[in-house]
């Protein structure tokens, strides 16, 4: 079952509704890479997908760059059209080239994402250009949740006190201005709605502006689903909607100005984190972390930021905070609960406005927590925020995650929701008898309700996934009992059968409730139950089990776990097409696209297409574009009471997570070795330069000695030095075939005239002796069709004169 709605902000706040452009930069852009072969079968097919992901044929990105959200434009789950993006893609585009950095050595796509998202979804200054104007004193107004989207607008309610913000005079007194350094959520890539908040721009530029733009969606409540959503600009200068453009459809108040908001998605920015941290240490290994130093430091920075999600959305204090009124505000860290909620939001007036506002939140949930980046935050040297109080928050946060997990294991093993500092979005009374942690009362859906927003069981890999990273990692002895316990139970969830078919839990519900959290004496939560309703075969959800499994395998030598995820592996490997590896699904929520989206009575607007948005409107009537869409005649045929409607869906998250799978099982299990340096690409990558006359640009290394040639005849062999730092280098060899017959074995010979030694190889047996080297084919790729080749390289140390080889060949 795909996700549906997984993705819920409520940035109703303060005052109203909750730079420099960048320059010139090279952004990695759908471009096909030629990498080296690889170390083993898996890094192999590591480089395959990637390489799959990066054609430009294949459209998983836009002209300008950006990833898009899935290939496919039809797709409405969290996101509600296939070409919008999100900060969930732009974290995955971070992860999977850090991989691609360990497996090939280089850095410069991973230095490229980062620059992208700079550019395309971290706001500039351009873009929030009031926060000069925001009073950490009275961070923003409240205004109450509500369960359904027929209760809003709401109204602004200044007479309930809100908190102190702690944090924020530091951050300015570190990175020397007021703007927030983290990603909106959410981008129209291609300007389809039509608003035209062209990244860099601070403008409403229309439907004729270049995309990427920013947008928001969700905005009412914990029932309101994407299909219930009114899609609005992130800058209103009021040239769509209403006369107060989409305002006073979310908030009520006196009156409206023209204005700015962001929102911030807390699992997407520690993820580009958690990618940095991985980058960093295989650079590290690899003798190359200045190669990625200026990224790391933007990580660093992107975390200080988050620790907005650490706070009550209204910094009202943290644990008991029953009644608007009669919460108290905080002061001081009273409002924080270190972990990470689910969105952190800021805004303020369009220039000349003088205010700006911020919120935190004060819902955690269980899948959203992220023990890598809080422990490379608060440890790893390179990563240490600059604020004050950064790096000690980021400690403080690892440790309350930790019991944070320990407190949701269900009695079968599974992880339970999270909880919540204000009850029903407007600090309401829970039920009698709920269950607390630090205060904080335990909800079993957080944030969003339809669907339940834990029923999903990619919210479970992706969680634990993080957290066998960290034990592997650390060998942290205080999770290892509940992974034990997770995987016990997951492994009897799944299972793999012939031919590449496989199913994994998709839909999970809940019973009961845990134990109150002691963190002197835990309780059993013998109460807490979860059960499988349904099984699926999401590939995005199976590969990050895949690697959940094998981080496990690998840090507790278990190989049953080794082997399912092996196994789960080889079955996903078989489901390969041109674009990546899909499975058909059915899309049953399709029946809602006639869904009523609630507009209150009396209003009317238009959108910039000029769909009417009144009291009448659906979800497709707001988005009449889909009718043009090629797949929209069987969404047609479904509605009028025909087949459930299949697709085939190519997600970048999905698919950057399949890659990822092959890598990791080639990193711990295969001969890519845990961090041991590779070869550096010798590629031409595909780029694209904005702003810039001509749309791509075509980049190749130079080579530090021209390629050296072998002995004539039918098998001959080249040695090209791929990087050289004065006292090491790497190298690569080319086989070829230059026979009329297949050959099914080769042989590659040299001797070097210096002190060269051979550390470490790859796509070959390498044997020294003395000065003379002998190089045989792996298991498969010893066969070289009439005219082809293969290559196999290594890492050397020298000192004084890198001479180059002369390469003797033979095969059979």
């Amino acid at each position: 079952m795909a996700r549906i709605s997984r993705r819920k902000f409520v940035a109703v706040t303060g005052g109203a509704l909750a730079g420099v452009a960048v320059g010139a930069k090279m952004v990695e852009a759908a471009g096909t890479n030629a990498v080296p072969a690889a170390t083993d079968p898996y890094a192999q097919l590591f480089l395959d997908q990637y390489n799959k992901i990066k054609s430009s044929a294949n459209g998983y990105f836009s002209p300008a760059g950006v990833p898009y959200h899935s290939v496919e434009k039809l797709m409405v789950e969290a996101p509600d059209h296939g070409h919008e993006s999100t900060s969930e893609a732009f974290s995955y585009w971070m992860w999977l080239e850090a991989t691609y950095g360990r497996v090939t050595g280089d850095w410069t796509p991973f230095n490229n994402a980062w620059a992208a998202a700079e550019k395309y979804i971290i706001p500039t200054h351009t873009d929030q250009p009031s926060n000069d104007g925001y009073n950490a004193s009275a961070p923003a107004t409240y205004a109450p949740e509500w369960p359904n989207p027929s209760s809003y607008p709401s109204k602004l309610d200044s007479s309930v006190s809100v908190g102190q913000d702690p944090i924020a005079a530091e951050l300015r007194s570190a990175y020397g201005n007021s703007d927030i350094y983290g990603m909106h959520w959410l981008l129209d890539v291609d300007n389809v709605y039509g608003y035209g908040n062209t990244a860099g721009s601070g403008a409403e530029g229309g439907p004729s502006a270049a995309g990427p733009c920013y947008i928001n969606s969700y905005q009412r409540g914990s029932q309101e689903s994407v299909w219930e959503t009114i899609p609005q600009p992130c800058t209103d200068q009021f040239k769509y909607g209403g006369p107060n453009g989409y305002l006073d459809l979310f908030t009520g108040d006196q009156s409206y100005a023209q204005q700015w908001k962001y929102t911030n998605a807390p699992d997407a920015d520690a993820r580009a984190i958690q990618a940095a941290y991985w980058a960093y240490r295989w650079a590290t290994a690899q003798g190359n972390a200045s190669s990625v130093s200026a990224s790391v430091a933007k990580a660093a920075k992107m975390g200080d930021y988050l620790r907005y999600a650490m706070f009550d959305k209204y910094f009202k204090q943290i644990g008991n905070c029953v009644g608007a009124s009669s919460c108290p505000a905080g002061s001081g860290r009273s409002s924080q609960h270190y972990l990470l909620g689910w969105y952190y939001a800021w805004g303020g007036a369009e220039p000349g406005g003088g205010w700006a506002w911020r919120i935190g939140d004060g819902a955690a949930h269980a899948g959203y927590q992220n023990p890598v980046a809080a422990w490379a935050l608060s440890t790893v040297a390179a990563m240490a925020p600059k604020a004050s109080t950064g790096k000690s928050d980021w400690a403080t946060s690892l440790n309350r995650q930790i019991e944070f997990l320990r407190w949701l294991q269900s009695a079968e093993g599974a992880i339970a929701g999270g909880a919540t500092n204000s009850w029903d979005g407007q600090y309401g009374t829970p039920p009698a008898g709920s269950p607390t942690f630090y205060g904080m009362f335990y909800d079993w859906e957080p944030v969003y309700h339809d669907p339940p927003s834990n029923n999903w069981f990619g919210m479970q890999v992706w969680g634990m996934e993080r957290w066998m990273e960290y034990y592997y990692l650390t060998k942290d002895t205080k999770v290892k009992p509940v992974l034990d316990k997770w995987v016990t139970w997951v492994s009897g969830q799944v299972t793999v059968g012939s031919g590449g078919t496989f199913s994994i839990p998709s839909t999970i519900n809940w019973t009961g409730q845990p134990d109150t959290w002691n963190a002197s004496n835990p309780g059993t939560n013998s109460g807490l139950h979860v059960s499988v309703v349904d099984k699926g075969t999401d590939v995005g959800v199976a590969a990050g089990l895949v690697r959940a499994l094998l981080y496990y395998a690998a840090a507790t030598s278990n190989t049953a776990a080794q082997t399912l995820g092996k196994n789960l592996l080889d079955a996903l490997a078989t489901h390969t097409d041109t674009k990546g590896i899909a499975i058909a699904e059915t899309r049953s929520d399709y029946n809602r696209f006639d869904d009523p989206v609630y507009v209150p009575s009396g209003w009317t607007g238009k959108m910039p297409n000029g769909d009417t948005i009144n009291s009448s409107s659906t979800f497709l009537s707001i988005r009449s574009f889909y009718r043009n869409d090629p797949d929209f005649a069987k969404v047609q045929t479904y509605l009028n009471g025909g087949a459930v409607p299949s697709f085939t869906y190519h997600r970048f998250w999905a698919q950057a997570d399949m890659a990822m799978a092959f890598a990791t099982y080639s990193e711990l299990f295969g001969g890519g070795g845990t961090i041991s340096p590779s070869a550096p690409a010798s590629a031409t990558a595909s780029a694209t330069v904005r702003p810039s006359s001509s749309p791509s640009r075509t980049v190749s290394p130079s080579p530090t000695t021209s390629p050296t040639g072998g002995t004539g005849g039918a098998v001959t062999a080249t040695f090209h030095n791929d990087s050289d730092w004065g006292s090491g280098f790497t190298g690569t060899v080319t086989v070829r075939n230059n026979g009329t017959a297949a050959i099914h074995s080769w042989r590659v010979t040299w001797t070097w005239g210096g002190n060269q030694q051979i550390t470490n190889s790859w796509n070959a047996t390498v044997t020294s002796s003395g000065r003379g080297v002998t190089a045989t084919n792996a298991s498969y790729n010893g066969t070289i069709a009439p005219g082809g080749t293969t290559t196999f390289g290594f890492q050397a140390t020298y000192s004084g004169t890198n001479t180059p080889p002369t390469l003797s060949a033979s095969g059979s």
